[in-house]
C-alpha cells in the first residue's frame, strides 16, 4: 500500500497580502505611524494597520471611551466606558495582532505631544475633528518632512488628503480665507471661549469612518511601498450618492511651509530637566551664535487681569490652562493670556527646565541666528526608550531602537 503523504497547505497570515506582487510584508514590519486621534476614524485607521501587520504605532489621544462612541468605534467595548480611547484602542489593537508593537499617548497633540513622536515615525495619519488641530500637525510634518494623509467624516460625506511638505501642497494650502477667519476667530478668543468651542461633537456614521479610514491606510501602504500616492491631492467622498472626485492642490507661494526643513540634532544626553541655559550653549556652539530658541507650541507664560491688573505666572501650555484659573482672584474677572513664542538671550526662562516652561516629554526646540536654524531634540526623555527597560519589552528590539537620521 502506498505511503500517504501529508502535506501542509495551511497559509501564513499574511499570505493572501504577499500574494500581490509588489508587497513586501517585511517592509510593513518595520513601518513606524504615528496616529492622531483615536475616535471613529481613528479607529478605523489603527484597526486597518493592525491586520495588515504593520509593525510599529504610537496613537494619540486626548479624550476617554463614552457609550455612544460605541456605535461607531469597532477596538471599544462598553466595559472600556471612562477609559482612555488612546489606551483602550492600542489594547484592541494588540489582540487583533500580537505581533504589533503598539504605544498609547492620553493627551492633547498640541500640548502633550513631543515632536520627536513625529521624528520618529514614518508617516504620519491624522484622524482629527479640527483645524486647529490639523494646522499644529501640518506645521510639525513640514518641519520635520514627514508625509501625513489627513481625513475628515461628517454624516455620510467624508474626505482624504495626503501631504508631502515642502515637496508638495500642504494642509494650509489647502485652506480658504474661510478657513483662516475660523480658526483666527478661535484663537483670539479668550480661554474660556475656546473651551466652550472645543466641547462640541461631529455627527458620522461607523460605515464613512470605515471607507475613510481605509483610503488612508491604503494611501500609507503604497506610499511606503514607493508607489504613486494621493500627495498633494485630495478625493471627496460623497456618500449620498456614492460618488467622489479627486482635487490637485498646488502650493500656495506665501505658504510658509515650502523651504527646506532645517537640520536637527538629538541631544541624547539632555533631558526635560536640563537647564535651558545648557541647551542655549549647545545650540550656541553649533550656529556660531544665537538670536532666540523657538518652541513649536503656544506657551501662556503669565495671565494679567484687565480689571485690576492683577498678574499671575502659569508657564504652560494653553490647552492645559483650567477653566478655574482664568478667574482673577481678587476681582473675579476673566484674565487675559501673555503668550511666549520663543527665548531671547538673557530672558529669565533660561534658568528653567524644558519641563518648568511647560514642553511636553521629547520636543523639540528651534534654535536661531540670523537666516540659519537648527533643530535640536531633547532625546533623554524619549518615552518609547523608556518602555524599552521594562523586562517584558526588552526582546522587543525594533519598535524602541532609536531611528538613524
Amino acid at each position: 500500500m502506498p505511503k500517504t503523504v501529508h502535506i501542509d497547505i495551511k497559509e501564513g497570515r499574511f499570505a493572501r497580502l504577499e500574494a500581490i506582487e509588489w508587497w513586501n510584508q517585511d517592509l510593513l514590519a518595520k513601518t513606524r505611524v504615528l496616529v492622531v486621534g483615536a475616535g471613529a476614524l481613528g479607529n478605523e485607521v489603527i484597526k486597518n494597520l493592525a491586520m495588515l501587520g504593520v509593525g510599529h504605532v504610537v496613537v494619540v489621544d486626548m479624550d476617554n471611551v463614552e457609550l455612544s462612541n460605541l456605535s461607531r468605534s469597532i477596538l471599544f467595548r462598553e466595559s472600556d466606558e471612562g477609559k482612555a480611547k488612546a489606551d483602550c484602542a492600542a489594547q484592541s489593537a494588540r489582540q487583533i495582532y500580537h505581533g504589533l508593537e503598539i504605544f498609547p499617548v492620553v493627551g492633547n497633540v498640541m500640548s502633550d505631544v513631543g515632536l520627536g513622536f513625529f521624528r520618529w515615525a514614518d508617516v504620519v495619519i491624522g484622524a482629527l475633528d479640527n483645524r486647529e488641530a490639523r494646522v499644529f500637525v501640518n506645521s510639525v510634518c513640514a518641519r520635520l518632512s514627514k508625509p501625513w494623509f489627513d481625513g475628515g467624516i461628517e454624516v455620510l460625506h467624508g474626505i482624504v488628503r495626503g501631504f508631502a511638505p515642502p515637496r508638495t501642497a500642504c494642509y494650509e494650502c489647502t485652506m480658504s480665507q474661510v478657513d483662516w477667519d475660523l480658526v483666527n476667530k478661535r484663537r483670539s478668543c479668550s480661554l474660556l471661549a475656546r473651551r466652550a468651542l472645543a466641547n462640541h461633537g461631529t455627527p458620522t456614521t461607523p460605515t464613512t469612518a470605515s471607507i475613510i479610514g481605509a483610503m488612508q491606510v491604503a494611501e500609507m501602504v503604497k506610499h511606503v511601498h514607493g508607489l504613486p500616492a494621493m500627495l498633494g491631492q485630495g478625493l471627496v467622498f460623497d456618500g449620498v450618492s456614492h460618488s467622489s472626485y479627486t482635487i490637485n492642490y498646488p502650493v500656495n507661494p506665501e505658504c510658509p511651509w515650502h523651504e527646506a526643513p532645517p537640520n536637527i540634532e538629538a541631544l541624547d544626553q539632555v533631558d526635560s530637566n536640563t537647564p535651558l541655559s545648557e541647551i542655549w550653549e549647545t545650540a550656541l556652539r553649533r550656529l556660531g551664535g544665537l538670536d532666540a530658541i523657538d518652541l513649536a507650541r503656544e506657551l501662556v507664560e503669565r495671565l494679567e487681569c484687565p480689571s485690576c491688573n492683577h498678574v499671575m505666572s502659569v508657564m504652560t501650555p494653553a490647552e492645559k490652562i483650567h477653566e478655574d484659573q482664568l478667574s482673577c482672584p481678587k476681582c473675579k474677572e476673566e484674565c487675559a493670556p501673555v503668550f511666549v513664542h520663543s527665548i531671547p538671550a538673557g530672558s529669565d526662562l533660561l534658568r528653567k527646565t524644558p519641563r518648568e516652561i511647560g514642553l511636553p516629554a521629547w520636543d523639540i526646540v528651534w534654535a536661531r541666528h540670523g537666516e540659519d536654524s537648527l533643530g535640536l531634540e531633547i532625546a533623554g526623555d524619549n518615552p518609547l526608550m523608556d518602555e524599552a527597560k521594562k523586562p517584558e519589552n526588552r526582546k522587543r528590539g525594533n519598535f524602541f531602537e532609536k531611528q538613524s537620521k
